[in-house]
Formats: structure tokens, sequence, C-alpha cells
């Protein structure tokens, strides 16, 4: 099993190990698609509370899974073509597949996690940045956060050089609102200087912030109170530490991307395995926050 991670305070790396190649960062991508929208929303392009044309939910319950969309995760033959290494879905299957007009529950009304939902955050933030997810992420989050060596994998070749353990013959496209891969400690970077508040009004951010909050403990997974912000999620940790960040798992490999807040000064941490548990790996990540 491959591992990595790194530690970072203050926007610096302090400690690291493990592979320099990069690693698919899975569902932290959903926390820079947030951010992203947010900047938008900042910059007055987008709005957070206003329903999407012809449809009952904003760009806020998108963000914080209550839209009432449903997961392609729960599919069966989506998990049988990944397996089978067949090209992905077109996105007018995808959703056909999923009945994405019928709502699980009234929109704002229960939680229930959903890549659809970030896949219409993914189409919003490319239908004001000409198409191009790449390019809009780079300008709204990367470059000015100092991230060089992160980037949207759109084909198979885009995952050449990158660590996927058993996943060698995986399409990114998979993924619909995009796989973003990047060194590891590029992830705790980012969410280390987003958090420090220079992207978002102080409002913003602590609006990012507040969760709704979950049924907790979850099983063997490291949370007591478990909670979900705006693209992050957020709450209590064993131990009384509070977090916030994302983890992520695809076929072959998991990360953790974490920021404890109470720890003075805040540090972030990066935990990146090749392993699909998702529990170790949230643990991990947590024990070099609270070292």
């Amino acid at each position: 099993m491959t591992e990595a991670w790194a530690v970072v305070e203050k926007g610096v790396v302090i400690d690291s190990g493990g592979t320099d190649r990069a690693v698919p960062w899975w569902s932290f991508t959903k926390t820079v698609l947030a951010a992203a929208a947010l900047v938008l929303v900042r910059d007055g392009v987008l709005a957070l509370d206003e329903p999407l044309p012809d449809r009952p939910y904003t760009l806020r319950h998108l963000l914080q899974h209550r839209s009432g969309l449903a997961d392609y995760g729960w599919l069966k033959s989506y998990h049988e073509a990944v397996a089978r290494h067949e090209d992905p879905w077109s996105v007018p299957d995808l959703l056909k597949r999923t009945d994405i007009d019928r709502l699980r529950f009234p929109t704002g009304k229960g939680w229930e996690y959903s890549n659809v939902g970030y896949l219409f955050v993914r189409q919003l933030i490319e239908t004001v940045g000409d198409g191009n997810l790449n390019a809009a992420l780079h300008r709204l989050v990367f470059l000015p956060l100092g991230i060089e060596g992160a980037s949207v994998a759109l084909e198979r070749s885009d995952l050449d050089g990158v660590e996927m353990g058993s996943a060698e013959a995986y399409h990114p496209g998979w993924v619909y609102h995009g796989l973003l891969v990047g060194p590891v400690q590029d992830a705790a970077l980012l969410l280390d200087r987003f958090l420090a508040g220079s992207l978002l009004h102080p409002e913003q951010l602590k609006d990012m912030l507040m969760p709704y909050t979950l049924p907790g403990p979850i099983g063997n997974r490291p949370w007591m109170k478990p909670g979900y912000g705006l693209g992050v999620m957020t709450g209590e940790a064993t131990g009384g530490m509070h977090v916030a960040g994302h983890t992520g798992g695809g076929p072959g490999s998991t990360i953790a991307v974490y920021q404890a807040s109470s720890a003075q000064p805040a540090r972030t941490a990066v935990y990146f395995a090749t392993s699909e548990d998702q529990s170790r790996t949230e643990g991990r990540a947590f024990e070099l926050l609270d070292r």
C-alpha cells in the first residue's frame, strides 16, 4: 500500500512523507468547486439563494446536499460499468438513469449526498467560464491561493503518472463533477490558505462552515458530531477536535484533507492511501492534526 501525507501551518508545509507523485483528490474536489462557486457569488456572478431556472433548488441546496437530487453512487449498473473499464455514460444518459426529475425529498427538507448535485455546480461554474472547468478553477481558486500542481483530469491519459493504486485503467469522466489530481501537499496547502480567509468575505466563510447537523457518531469512522456545510464536511471528531475539510474515495484509493480549527495555530493535514478504507484514511488524517 502506498501512503502519502502532509501537514501545513500558516500556509507552509511543516511535515510530509510518502510519494511525490500526483494523486486523485476524489471528493475533495467538491470543496474546491464550492470555493469557486462562492467566489462567483462574492463577485455577484452567481446567486446563492435563488432557485435555478425551472428548478426548486438553489446553489446553496446543491452545495449542502439538500436539493433532494439522487446520487448515481447507488446505481449498481454504474459500479459494474466502472469495473468493466468502460467509457463514461453521456450526461443525458446519466440523468435518465438516475431519474433526475424525481426528488428523493422536498428541497430543503432533508439531506442526501449527491454527486449529481455537484455535477450541476460544475455546470454553473462552466457556464460563466466558457465551458472550461480547468481554466475556471485556476482563475478563481488555484492562482489566488498559489496552487500550481493541480488540474482536472478529463481523459485516461490525464492520469498518466498519477498514483491510482489498483485502478490504473480508470476513466476520470466517471466522476461527473470533475476529478482533480495533484500533489498531496497541494491539497493541504489549498485548504489551509482558503480557510485563512483571503478569497471570501468573512461572513461568507462563516456561512460555508456552518454545518447542517447529521446523525452521529458514524459507525467505525472518527466522527462524533458530523455535519456538512457548503462543500465541506465539518463537525466534532473523536477527542473533541473540531475539523473542516473533505474525505474522498474511489476505485483503488482514498484521501482525507482537513483543518483542525480548534488548534492554535490552525493546522491542516492530508493523508492519502492506495486503500479504499475511508475510515482508516480519515483516522490517519485526524491523527496528523492531533500531533
